[in-house]
């Protein structure tokens, strides 16, 4: 008799106990083995697991005696899907995000696929004769050298490449990679997402060809399954991907790139709520390896520990492909009068630059027609029925809809709460813009993206082609198109409402509102030196608008960090936010109110405990939603806190209570 240990996805943190049975049907391929999934009974249902121990004795501590510790129905596997590495990154995620081992490991590996594809990915390309290796700039010439110094003399060493947009940071990635692969070396590649960032991967496929793999959300279970396996058995050295493929199974790994570090995809929002820099920097401390992030608007937290000189800083000052920063002017929207969104200087400016064949692109961060339903009698605002943000408005289908669950209804005629006819709409999104935009420039050719205008797979990917081609002179959208693309014709970028991110309350606001900015105004000048960037708002003086229409870099981190260690915020300052959620109100706040009081038992006077308090969003899907913080310098101080309150508190069953370290949201 065999006796396994199998993890499941539950948030039990423990294994459970079953036996395996020879039969003289088993193939000797599907014999139980450390890292192999097995299919098991788990109360009334069946469930799929991963080993995790293989004994012939039963465990001293098992709770239960021989004869009542159940079978495995089968075993799933023929080899392995990992290994001791990836098993103790596994761990290192349930200790320090405060999950499950059983969540952590499902995390990491794909295992849902039943079985491998025969479909590709959207990997492994054939063998492109398109390898052709740039030449370099002094500076990244230097870039180069000291990275691969590092990696040369096999130590654990953290690299930051940071300048304006255009100044060549993915080639240094790539000849990194590249040293790195002729030394047999594996390399993984991270950007935020797949499909918004067309050009890297299009860049990496073209270098390494059949040698590249690429995951992403869009593969299908057994899919990821099929690429996982073939990087395990060493047919691709790099792979490219989002958050998760930073646990790629990569034997021999000699690096790990993170392309735009300070995009918040980075960061999962679900169990486990890991961050693929931290996941990252452990994983390279433990293999003593080099670990490469780059963006032209780093993290706060980066800054500061390239100001500290905990991570090297590699810096690229020139545009290499003919162009110039581009020149910021603010309109200031509370002096001028504008028949819409769109001021009589900027749709000037888009004049020209069509006329004289050239693009723009005009970016809100908003989707939705229009913002909100209100009432101008009573000033009734028509909110979501299962959460407590404002239902926006979409003209082509006519329905208000809730970005947060997707509940949607029909746009009353009347208000609801007093039954006056005088109602209308707040605010203003992309598809408000493209009405004006067609109104104002009825020849122009108009593209407008954003995620409610697209739905076929691959849609994005081919109208980012069609625009950079020249089909279109005009592109709206959101954050899709603040990211790192390069459009050779394009002049002009209008940013509409600088002011949209601000006002939220959550501290790292003004970091965001400065970063995408200065992304979306990096796209314009990449190629000819006469771009040009218009910046609508109504606060030009507000710090981040100010400093990113200046291009003053340092002079937004300095006054941000000045600000945050006022406030005491990271990075002076490590947090977790623990938050309690119910369709009940009344439990989810005494049960808010009773952790509070245990938590400043448990923390004393090592760590700070802020709340409870109700979340800026209160209510989402038809959870009322509060939340405590806690604070102090020594994040284990925090893990400990969070782990005693979470494994010994006792609280209602329809309470249930998310944990994030280090949050990079407050909502």
């Amino acid at each position: 008799m065999t006796w396994l240990q199998i993890v499941l996805n539950i948030p039990l943190n423990q294994t459970f106990t079953y036996s395996y049975i020879p039969s003289d049907s088993d193939s000797k391929e599907f014999l139980p083995e450390i890292g192999k999934r097995a299919e098991v009974r788990f109360g009334n249902r069946k469930a799929i697991g991963f080993i995790v121990s293989v004994s012939d004795h039963l465990p001293e501590n098992c709770p239960v005696t021989e004869e009542k510790i159940r079978p495995v129905t089968k075993i799933i596997d023929a080899e392995p899907l990992f290994n001791e590495e990836i098993f103790e990154l596994a761990g290192w995620i349930s200790r320090y995000y405060l999950c499950s081992i059983g969540e952590a490991v499902f995390s990491i590996i794909p295992s849902r696929g039943k079985k491998e594809s025969r479909t590709p990915g959207f990997s492994f390309n054939e063998d492109l004769s398109e390898k052709t290796t740039n030449i370099l700039s002094p500076e990244q010439e230097k870039a180069v050298h000291e990275i691969t110094e590092s990696a040369a003399e096999g130590r654990t060493s953290y690299h930051y490449l940071y300048g304006p947009t255009g100044t060549g940071k993915t080639e240094v990635f790539l000849q990194c990679a590249e040293w790195l692969l002729k030394r047999n070396k594996g390399v993984i590649y991270l950007v935020p997402e797949i499909g918004l960032t067309p050009q890297v991967v299009k860049a990496v496929t073209n270098r390494f060809g059949n040698t590249a793999a690429v995951l992403h959300s869009g593969l299908t279970p057994s899919q990821k399954l099929t690429e996982w396996k073939k990087i395990m058995h060493r047919e691709a050295r790099i792979v490219v991907g989002a958050r998760s493929a930073v646990f790629a199974p990569v034997p021999d790994l000699g690096m790990i790139i993170i392309d735009e570090e300070h995009d918040g995809s980075y960061k999962s929002g679900e169990t486990p709520r890991y961050h693929a820099r931290q996941a990252a920097m452990h994983r390279c401390a433990q293999l003593g390896i080099p670990l490469v992030m780059g963006s032209a608007t780093p993290s706060v937290e980066a800054w500061f520990l390239m100001s500290q000189k905990r991570l090297k800083a590699h810096f690229l000052s020139k545009r290499l492909a003919g162009g110039a920063m581009p020149q910021i002017k603010t309109i200031d929207l509370s002096r001028t009068k504008n028949s819409g969104c769109i001021s009589d200087e900027l749709a000037d400016e888009i004049r020209k630059t069509v006329e004289n064949k050239r693009q723009v692109i005009l970016f809100l961060n908003r989707r939705g027609f229009t913002h909100f339903f209100r009432c101008n009698q009573c000033g009734y605002e028509m909110k979501c029925k299962n959460c407590s943000v404002p239902m926006t408005y979409h003209k082509f289908e006519n329905r208000l809809r809730c970005h947060y669950c997707g509940w949607q209804t029909e746009p009353p005629v009347f208000c609801p709460a007093c039954g006056s006819l005088d109602v209308g709409y707040s605010g203003f999104g992309t598809e408000y813009i493209e009405a004006e935009t067609r109104a104002k420039f009825p020849n122009a050719r108009i593209l407008r993206l954003d995620t409610d205008s697209l739905s076929k797979k691959g849609e994005l990917e081919a109208k980012l082609e069609e625009f950079r081609n020249g089909q279109y002179d005009i592109l709206l959208g959101t954050q899709m198109v603040a990211k790192g693309l390069n459009f050779p014709k394009l002049q002009l970028v209008g940013v509409i409402l600088a002011d949209t991110g601000l006002h939220m309350p959550d501290f790292r606001a003004a970091e965001r509102t400065f970063s995408l900015i200065t992304q979306v105004a990096g796209r314009a000048g990449r190629f000819f030196p006469d771009g040009k960037v218009l910046v609508q708002t109504y606060n030009p003086q507000r710090e981040p608008i100010l400093f990113a229409c200046r291009s003053d870099i340092s002079g937004f981190y300095n006054y941000e960090l000045n600000q945050r260690k006022m406030i005491g915020f990271p990075p002076f300052n490590r947090l977790v936010r623990l938050v309690f959620r119910s369709p009940n109100q009344n439990q989810a706040s005494a049960c808010a109110e009773q952790a509070s009081i245990l938590l400043e038992q448990i923390c004393g006077s090592n760590a700070e405990v802020i709340g409870p308090a109700e979340c800026p969003v209160f209510k989402i899907s038809q959870n009322f939603r509060f939340q405590i913080l806690l604070r102090s310098q020594n994040i284990t101080v925090l893990q400990k806190a969070a782990s005693a309150l979470l494994n010994n508190y006792t609280h209602p069953q329809s309470v249930y209570i998310e944990c994030d370290i280090d949050p990079l949201s407050l909502m």
